[in-house]
C-alpha cells in the first residue's frame, strides 16, 4: 500500500502574485496548472493507493484555495483521495471555513504559518486547535523554508509544533518536509509526542540533508513516525519514490547510512491507520 500524504491541487490563480513575484525567481518556472486527468495519471503511474489533497491559504500574501474547488477537484478523480482544507487562522471567518470543510467531509487542515505570518504558539489559536481536535481532523503544517522574503521563518520550525503538541496532546499533527532544514529538531519532537508525525516530502531535493535526516531518524528510533509524501506537482510520486530510494544508496565511508528497509517502510507505511483516517472507497 502506498499513501501519498502531501499533494497539492491549487491552481496558478490561487497564488495571487506571490508565486510569480517571489517563487519563480528561486525555482525558475511558474506554478503548473493541475488537471484531474494529469493528477490521476501520475498517481496511477506510481501505484499510489490513496492520496491526501489540499491547497494553500495565506491571506496576507493573497494566497487562497477555496474549499469548494478542492471538493469539486476530488470529485473528478479516479484516485481515492482525502481532502484537507487550507485555512489561515488569522481570517475572521476561520470558523465558517472550518465548518464548511467539515460539512464537505474534509478530514484535515493544512496550515502555512511561514507565509500567513501567524504565530502558532500564541494562545490566541487554542480555540482553533480545540475545534480541529473535537472534529477528529488532522493538522498538517508546512514546516521549514520559503523563498518568499516576506515569509517568517521563526514560526516555521519543529519546536513550534512541540509547543502546540504540549498544550494539545490529543490533536494529530504532521510536520511537512521533516521540518527542513531543521530535520534533527523534527525527529526529537517525533520521539516526544505520540500524535505528531512527519512527512518526508522534498527530503531528497538536498541529498545530504535528506541523508542525515533519515540516519538521524534511525538513531532516535522514530522511523515509524515518518510518512511518504511526494509534494506533487513539485515532484511526481514515481520520481519522489525513486529519489527517496536513492538516499539509501549513499555511503560516507564507514559512517552510518540510510537502511533500505527504512526507505521501504516509509513508502509502504499505512499512513491512514497512523493518522486515524478511514480509507476512501475506490472510484469508478
Amino acid at each position: 500500500m502506498i499513501v501519498d500524504v502531501h499533494t497539492h491541487n491549487l491552481q496558478p490563480e490561487h497564488w495571487g502574485d506571490e508565486h510569480r513575484t517571489h517563487w519563480e525567481p528561486a525555482y525558475g518556472h511558474p506554478w503548473p496548472t493541475i488537471t484531474p486527468a494529469e493528477y490521476d495519471r501520475v498517481m496511477t503511474e506510481a501505484g499510489v493507493d490513496v492520496a491526501i489533497v489540499f491547497g494553500l491559504a495565506a491571506s496576507r500574501a493573497g494566497v487562497r484555495t477555496p474549499n469548494r474547488f478542492v471538493a469539486d477537484f476530488c470529485a473528478q478523480l479516479r484516485t481515492p483521495t482525502i481532502a484537507f482544507t487550507a485555512i489561515d487562522p488569522l481570517d475572521d471567518d476561520w470558523r465558517d471555513q472550518l465548518d464548511e470543510a467539515h460539512e464537505l467531509g474534509f478530514r484535515g487542515v493544512k496550515l502555512y504559518p511561514v507565509l500567513s505570518l501567524f504565530d502558532p504558539m500564541s494562545p490566541d489559536f487554542d480555540d482553533f486547535y480545540r475545534l480541529v481536535t473535537q472534529r477528529g481532523m488532522v493538522l498538517l503544517w508546512h514546516m521549514g523554508a520559503t523563498p518568499s522574503p516576506q515569509g517568517r521563518l521563526a514560526v516555521s520550525q519543529p519546536l513550534v509544533v512541540e509547543e502546540v503538541a504540549r498544550r494539545h496532546p490529543d490533536m494529530t499533527q504532521v510536520m511537512a518536509h521533516m521540518g527542513h532544514p531543521w530535520q534533527r529538531d523534527a525527529n526529537i519532537v517525533l520521539r516526544k509526542h505520540a500524535n505528531v508525525y512527519a512527512d518526508v516530502s522534498a527530503s531528497w531535493s538536498r541529498p545530504m540533508d535528506g541523508f542525515l535526516a533519515l540516519v538521524n531518524a534511525q538513531e532516535w528510533g522514530v522511523v515509524d513516525k515518518l510518512l511518504f509524501g511526494s509534494d506533487y506537482p513539485l515532484w511526481e510520486p514515481a520520481a519522489a519514490i525513486e529519489q527517496l530510494r536513492g538516499l539509501a544508496r549513499l555511503r560516507a565511508g564507514s559512517l552510518p547510512h540510510v537502511l533500505e528497509e527504512t526507505v521501504e517502510s516509509i513508502i509502504h507505511r499505512d499512513a491512514l491507520a497512523a493518522l486515524g483516517l478511514e480509507r476512501p472507497a475506490p472510484r469508478t
